[in-house]
């Protein structure tokens, strides 16, 4: 388990010699295993490779064993010589006053602890315990959204050079049985068996149906899909990018011109990456933009009438004047 964690660290560059990372730690099989086995690595001398870790928890104060949790964790990392920062944070109280999801609260919260971490500490990356498992739930839940051709990569072992995943390769049942072989009694949170969650109900009904009337190893299979859609994801990236050079005729923080006539001539699966990456480079996010602003705005630059406008949420403004596409940011 060891060798196949640090094989996942070296084929994806996920550490770097002096990097300083933030571990998100539950307490869970998964986020022990991943603290756990960098820690050997880390401690190895046969190993070529100095980084520094600190763990980062979040106590979500709506189960009864969050407490318990906390402490697992803290004496964990007492053990085993590594700083650690914990946070107790209401997040049913966040996602009431939100109006958003339990989950969405959660990871909203998380993520922004990890960050706070990651800035008091002067650390560069944050490692999540995301395996292989996760992975193919994410890309069902995708599927099930309606997503585009990256949904179907799921989630990736490294994002932004900053947020990397050690255990992306490793299966849940590895995991669990590493945890059995080093005598770690991992917390078990019990809301994961509660299928009133999506993910749960993936997880605990879907898969397991599809494992047994359909295919074992959909695991496997469905993470094969993910690295050829990754690889055409990345060379259709790589051609917008480039068309991208050519079409665009200004850029500034409140806006971005692009040339109208020869944005056209492109084939609508150019058109659709080109609009999204032109609006993910000025606003720093697609957040907000869906399939059928994009076909909107697409018809909006074939009608070629000047003047017109389209607004596909409140922090941008599609403008069609003089031949050119005015890409205007109201943030």
């Amino acid at each position: 388990m060891k060798e196949k964690v640090f094989d996942t660290i070296k084929k994806y560059n996920l550490i770097e010699n002096g990097d300083k990372i933030v571990l998100g730690v539950s307490g869970g099989p998964d986020s022990i295993c991943m603290l756990n086995i960098l820690n050997e690595i880390k401690n190895d001398k046969t190993i070529d490779l100095t980084y520094e870790m600190v763990v980062a928890h979040v106590n979500h104060l709506i189960r009864e064993e969050a407490n318990e949790d906390e402490n697992f964790v803290k004496d964990f990392c007492q053990k085993i010589g590594i700083q650690f920062y914990s946070k107790s944070i209401d997040v049913q109280k966040i996602a009431n006053n939100n109006k958003i999801g339990t989950e969405e609260a959660g990871r909203k919260v998380r993520y922004d602890f990890f960050d706070e971490i990651l800035k008091e500490t002067n650390s560069n990356k944050i490692a999540i315990a995301h395996n292989k498992n996760d992975k193919i739930e994410t890309i069902i839940m995708n599927v099930l959204r309606g997503s585009g051709i990256s949904g179907l990569k799921g989630i990736e072992p490294i994002k932004n050079n900053k947020y990397i995943r050690p255990l992306i390769e490793c299966e849940r049942f590895e995991i669990e049985q590493y945890c059995m072989d080093n005598s770690i009694e991992a917390r078990i949170d019990r809301t994961n068996f509660e299928n009133i969650y999506t993910r749960n109900k993936i997880r605990n009904i879907i898969i397991p149906y599809i494992k047994q009337e359909f295919n074992p190893n959909i695991i496997q299979t469905m993470d094969r899909l993910s690295d050829l859609v990754k690889e055409e994801d990345e060379y259709l990236s790589n051609i917008v990018k480039n068309k991208y050079k050519e079409l665009i005729i200004e850029e500034n923080k409140k806006e971005f011109i692009m040339d109208l006539k020869k944005f056209n001539k492109e084939e609508k699966v150019i058109k659709s990456r080109l609009l999204l990456y032109t609006i993910s480079r000025l606003l720093g996010t697609t957040k907000g933009i869906e399939k059928i602003h994009i076909d909107d705005i697409i018809k909006l630059c074939e009608n070629n009438i000047g003047n017109k406008y389209l607004t596909p949420n409140k922090n941008i403004k599609i403008l069609v004047k003089n031949h050119r596409i005015y890409f205007i940011n109201q943030m």
